[in-house]
């Protein structure tokens, strides 16, 4: 017979009370001259839009729930989300007592078009996106605020813009993170130690083609 595990209370494990757990992830991409987006799924019970979820199945990894999720509610396939942050609030959760291990990926539109079903899933400006169910208003905001950390001080960290591209591509790329207009003079400077020029051209206007680059 097997010693059964007591903690120094004489507690077993099964006498404490449990939490459901969960995976929610914010998807986040830039749209073609659009602003920084997020992933909803409609969901199929309650009708309303909120981000991709569910609850961990018993013996089930965190990272093969999140992207059963993303399959089975978006369609999306092939990407590599990120652990973001646990939501523990006992009470952020309608439902009962659910701990919330937020994922964050952030990828090209280009990525998503592909497989992203838009019988039950779309893309959404951050801007828009509020008064979701069971915290995800939370987990957008957390995962926004970290990303234009990230884009604060390095060109374009996370890729969205293939390579090669122009400053103004960059920076327009920079002002859709970010949420706000950037002055292009501070910009390029900030920017082009971090940058390599290409022998590549290309037309913006009626003056001479601009320089494009590479990140170093």
């Amino acid at each position: 017979m097997t010693n059964e595990y007591r903690d120094a209370d004489g507690k077993r494990l099964t006498d404490y009370p449990r939490p459901s757990v969960a995976v929610d992830t914010a998807v986040l991409t830039v749209p073609a001259s659009g602003p920084l987006s997020v992933v909803q799924v409609l969901d199929a019970v309650d009708g309303d839009w909120r981000l991709p979820g569910t609850f961990v199945h018993e013996g089930e990894r965190l990272a093969s729930a999140v992207l059963r999720s993303l399959s089975t509610k978006a369609g999306v396939t092939g990407l590599a989300p990120e652990q973001l942050h646990v939501f523990d609030d006992p009470s952020r959760d309608d439902r009962g007592w659910v701990l919330s291990v937020a994922h964050v990926d952030v990828v090209p539109a280009s990525s998503l078009s592909a497989t992203l079903d838009a019988s039950r899933a779309r893309i959404v400006p951050v801007a828009d996106v509020t008064g979701m169910v069971h915290g995800h208003d939370d987990i957008v905001a957390f995962a926004v605020d970290r990303l234009r950390a990230a884009y604060a001080g390095a060109p374009d960290p996370h890729r969205l813009l293939a390579e090669p591209f122009t400053m103004t591509e960059l920076r327009r790329v920079h002002e859709a993170v970010r949420g706000e207009a950037l002055l292009p003079d501070s910009f390029r400077r900030a920017m082009l130690p971090m940058l390599t020029a290409t022998e590549a051209k290309r037309a913006e206007g009626p003056g001479k083609p601009a320089t494009r680059y590479r990140r170093r």
